[in-house]
């Protein structure tokens, strides 16, 4: 309880530092903003790679699938002293967390408290994706000589990868396991699946939304065991075992129960008359997590979902294509209807429409077709617009298409999130944003 005190009011100052002390950078062209924002997220005095925002001094696991995927993609790289900075960051990063999972302290935060102290808590309820954050940050030190590059900083990421992932590879297994053992059965008119969160919330990427049996937070779980298997943590069999049902059988269960009305439903628990109140965006999930849409009943309702938002004007950001997390703002603590009202409801975060864009590329490569590529292009030049416009690029956006202000939150530049911005580019456009 003392060290709960302590880490949220730590957060609380860094709120109204920002609040009445932050100086934000001029509209300027996007590849300065771009530079500066790389020299703020990786600069070697931090003690752990984070978002830029107010609650910046704090560390979020989780943000490694969810919001910076791609910190050692070449193509997002000025140079060889950014390769430098950010893999001795990444790989600081993923050893703090690791060393809290020897400990066993599995949270969604840790917030710095002293020199080499740090206090770890939860938020709002016990974590579902922070392994999978941790994970996923692993991976892309595992991965990164794979890529083309000729920066030798990726060598040794790599190699330090591997070193971690030896040295710690047991008590991910334990971890994983045993986020397996606490998923519980749940019956809903004649269709049954296993959740993490049947009786209480579980925090996802976001987690303030408070609710239970959410897509979202048993999708990142399933991607955990799947990243789990990839990197040899755990056995597919002996996972299997645990389940009781092979790991096709437990996502094709996960598919049914919440697309059980030809859409993915953000939370079981949402009874909304209209299908537009039943949808989320963060439905898209994280890179390289729940969707592979290699199967044609997956692509159907991914598309079914997607269709609706793209229809509804109540999910849009007025003459733009910035889509909002929801078209009706979800429950909310006390705290958030003070401090941060709308934060995840009416409010427009430019990294998930991000991967909105990116889940939209990977259903038109699998399906052969370009219904989406148009969309994902447009999603992504309004980004850049609202960067330019604001100078930088941001962690929300009004419901209005302005800064995202409260009384306590003066908005932010999310520094680490960039790197990813340019990645699904690349991949829109065939050619990288900076110089074009």
């Amino acid at each position: 309880m003392l060290a709960s005190l302590v880490a949220n009011s730590i957060q609380a100052v860094n709120f109204l530092g920002d609040r009445f002390l932050r100086k934000y950078h001029l509209s300027v062209g996007i590849e300065e903003l771009y530079r500066h924002s790389m020299n703020a997220a990786f600069a070697e005095k931090e003690a752990f790679l984070v978002t830029g925002a107010p609650h910046a001094s704090a560390y979020y696991p989780r943000d490694f699938a969810w919001f910076y995927p791609d910190v050692l993609d070449p193509e997002t790289i000025m140079d060889s002293r950014d390769a430098v900075r950010r893999v001795r960051l990444l790989e600081k990063s993923v050893r703090l967390m690791l060393e809290a999972v020897r400990a066993g302290v599995v949270t969604t935060t840790i917030v710095p408290a002293g020199r080499n102290r740090y206090i770890g808590i939860n938020y709002f309820s016990r974590p579902s994706d922070t392994l999978l954050g941790i994970l996923a940050g692993l991976e892309q030190l595992l991965s990164a000589e794979q890529r083309p590059a000729s920066y030798l900083a990726m060598s040794q990421g790599a190699h330090a990868g591997r070193l971690l992932l030896a040295e710690y590879r047991a008590d991910l297994k334990r971890e994983i396991f045993k986020l397996a053992g606490a998923l519980e059965r749940f019956d809903d008119n004649g269709l049954t699946a296993l959740l993490c969160d049947v009786s209480a919330p579980r925090s996802a990427a976001t987690d303030t939304r408070a609710e239970r049996r959410r897509f979202v937070t048993n999708a990142c779980v399933y991607a955990t065991f799947l990243r789990g298997i990839k990197l040899g943590i755990i056995e597919r069999t002996e996972l299997e075992q645990l389940l009781g049902r092979a790991l096709s059988q437990y996502k094709k269960e996960l598919l049914l129960l919440f697309g059980r009305h030809g859409y993915i439903s953000h939370s079981l628990d949402c009874r909304a008359p209209s299908p537009v109140y039943s949808i989320a965006l963060d439905f898209v999930n994280v890179h390289q997590g729940f969707w592979d849409l290699n199967v044609a009943e997956e692509r159907a309702l991914f598309a079914a979902t997607t269709d609706f938002i793209l229809a509804e004007p109540r999910f849009r950001v007025p003459n733009t294509s910035h889509f909002l997390v929801s078209a009706d703002n979800p429950l909310n603590k006390l705290i958030h209807k003070i401090a941060a009202p709308a934060y995840q409801g009416r409010s427009s975060w430019p990294t998930f429409n991000v991967e909105f864009a990116d889940r939209m590329l990977d259903h038109d490569e699998c399906s052969g077709t370009e219904t989406y590529r148009a969309y994902a292009r447009d999603i992504l030049r309004d980004i850049r617009t609202v960067t330019e416009t604001h100078g930088g690029y941001q962690e929300l956006i009004s419901e209005k298409g302005l800064k995202y202000r409260t009384w306590a939150y003066q908005s932010a530049v999310a520094h680490s999130w960039f790197p990813r911005f340019l990645t699904v580019w690349q991949r829109a456009f065939g050619t990288s944003l900076l110089g074009s």
